[in-house]
């Protein structure tokens, strides 16, 4: 049996690609970009496994990192594949209870910290007594607690592997390595209940791979893809792993909040992301043209029109545009479209795959419209990402796409979408009966999705868990709701109450700087943001936008109170998950009395 294709990947890859750029990442201290070539990241790479076995790292032992994305979370994940341990990502957010949890559910020894939060909020969880011998802390900056007798810095911590004196050991784990070894135990966030424990196998990621290797041959050395989303996410993992083993050059974006600066510095050609960045791109477009006038405002809005015409009327549907539309469309290319994805940084943008959450379709069909490349796709942690996905031209809005050349998906019981292949988990770690109700007696994964197959394309209708029943016995699928309000400039968030309630509302937060625009241009007079919302006019301006953008819902499903929030659903409440999700749950309880007087009579 030969050694498993990441316990070794980054070694072969220096061999291919030798002195090429294989990271690179922002130097706050210079402010620039700096580089490390595919032999440094092998050379790291081999430092991390010699100084694990140094530590006393045993074979299948349970690694975690707690890290915003940095090199060094590249280095400990492929350090460790090379001695056969297992790596397990913290979101960097985690707070400590969920840091707690995790520590004594995986019976982690050794931890990596990124920053001075993780590190804090690691020092809070030690205090409750843990299993740690050793924290490793990747920033030289971090500031350790005085009395701390087990943290080392990752740089004295990569000495300890330097000198080689376990390489012969090291070499002997990577030869028996093999597809079964777990690679990975990924937790997931939780919309629902307590975190579970995913577990990845070496045999997800190479089937994966493989697949994606397939369907998209043309990614490769010359693209600079931007990783944003958190390295914990399954999405950026997988997608990141995949453009590790085409040897394409990764830019490691640090800061999220600061991705719209860094796209501007690292122009690159892939990125994969949430709907939520294509949002926020949508509404700022939005703004742009409802701020413009006379011949500017006239020119975008026909742009946007003859990009959906040539994009959307002819090329998604295999047709050739005619010559006059196709003349326009050159035109729009040079004086519009062009400039806005310079605006953004991608002007060099090649392919942007885009998962994670419903992509409402006005934000899904402007973007194709401008001549980006999003690529819609659907998949799970349980799937190691990628169920299916949409092809360049082969956009359908509102589908997912394509179904994935390693992956089998079946329709089953109340239109549940049932999946096999090589990728998926094997179930969840020491949680023996969620295992077995995860999958079917003939053993197909239950995703807890509904959707349909329609002329090879995948749909996605509701998450079944999430279907809120009204006290009329009405069904509700409260993201397609959500997914169609949400593309409203003067909405920023927001969240469907109606589960055993006799109608539909909304707690909405607003966008507040367009809404204090508003106020300006009203001549509204207010001392707080609470005090604004609760202005009539106010109210007006939502209740109209809401109605416009419900005409199209049936008459049981339309929103028929709401509330503006003062300020926005927050991670520290507990109302977001690590991947921006927001728990129901948690909202309900917060918002109780908010809820109450909606309802009341």
């Amino acid at each position: 049996m030969s050694s498993s294709l990441m316990s070794n990947l980054i070694q072969n890859q220096a061999k291919k690609f030798g002195n090429r750029v294989a990271l690179k990442y922002k130097n706050y201290e210079t402010g620039n970009w700096d580089t490390v070539s595919w032999n440094m990241f092998a050379d790291i790479v081999s430092s991390v496994s010699n100084a694990l076995l140094e530590l006393g790292v045993d074979i299948q032992e349970n690694i975690g990192v707690f890290s915003q994305n940095k090199p060094e979370c590249l280095y400990v994940d492929f350090g460790a594949y090379g001695i056969r341990a297992v790596t397990i990502p913290f979101y960097a957010t985690s707070s400590e209870t969920q840091v707690h949890y995790m520590l004594t559910d995986a019976s982690i020894r050794y931890m990596f910290v990124g920053e001075q939060l993780q590190y804090d909020v690691l020092s809070k969880v030690m205090a409750l007594g843990t299993n740690i011998r050793k924290i490793v802390v990747f920033d030289r900056s971090v500031k350790l607690d005085p009395r701390d007798r087990v943290s080392i810095y990752f740089d004295d911590f990569l000495k300890l592997g330097e000198d080689r004196k376990h390489q012969e050991e090291v070499d002997k784990r990577t030869a028996e390595s093999h597809s079964m070894d777990i690679a990975n135990i990924l937790y997931t966030s939780g919309t629902t209940g307590e975190s579970k424990g995913v577990l990845l196998h070496h045999i997800c990621y190479e089937s994966a791979l493989a697949a994606h290797h397939q369907r998209f041959p043309e990614l490769g050395p010359n693209d600079v893809v931007m990783n944003f989303l958190p390295y914990t996410h399954v999405f950026e993992r997988g997608w990141t792993y995949w453009c590790i083993s085409e040897g394409c050059t990764l830019a490691v974006n640090l800061r999220p909040q600061e991705i719209q600066q860094t796209l501007r510095e690292v122009h690159p050609s892939c990125m994969c992301s949430v709907p939520r960045f294509w949002e926020k791109v949508y509404h700022g477009v939005q703004d742009l043209i409802n701020t413009s006038s006379g011949m500017k405002k006239k020119l975008l809005l026909e742009a946007i029109e003859v990009g959906k015409n040539h994009n959307l009327g002819y090329l998604c549907h295999g047709a050739k545009p005619p010559v006059w539309l196709h003349l326009r469309y050159k035109f729009f290319e040079k004086t519009v479209y062009s400039l806005l994805r310079k605006r953004l940084g991608l002007e060099n943008g090649r392919f942007f795959p885009t998962a994670g959450a419903a992509i409402p379709p006005a934000v899904q069909e402007f973007i194709l419209s401008v001549g980006i490349n999003m690529v819609a796709g659907y998949g799970l942690t349980e799937s190691l990402a990628t169920v299916s996905c949409e092809e360049e031209f082969d956009h359908v809005i509102g589908s997912v796409g394509r179904v994935m050349p390693h992956m089998q998906v079946r329709i089953g019981e109340n239109n549940e979408i049932l999946l096999k292949g090589d990728s998926i988990t094997r179930g969840y770690y020491k949680k023996e009966a969620i295992t077995k109700a995860a999958f079917t007696e003939d053993g197909w994964f239950r995703t807890g999705d509904a959707g349909y197959l329609k002329d090879g394309h995948l749909f996605l209708t509701e998450r079944i868990k999430d279907l809120f029943k009204t006290s009329n016995g009405k069904y509700i699928a409260p993201q397609s709701i959500e997914s169609k309000l949400v593309v409203d400039r003067y909405i920023d968030q927001i969240t469907i109450i109606a589960d055993q309630r006799k109608f539909v509302s909304a707690l909405i937060v607003p966008n507040y700087a367009l809404v204090e625009m508003y106020a300006q241009q009203k001549g509204i007079e207010y001392a707080s943001m609470a005090e604004l919302l609760k202005n009539e006019q106010i109210k007006q301006l939502y209740t109209n936008h809401i109605d416009t953008l419900q005409q199209q819902f049936a008459h049981y499903e339309q929103i028929k109170r709401f509330t503006l929030l003062p300020e926005p659903f927050s991670l520290e409440r507990g109302e977001l998950t690590n991947t921006l999700k927001i728990k129901r749950s948690v909202v309900a309880k917060n918002y109780a009395e908010e809820i109450a007087a909606m309802y009341q009579e």
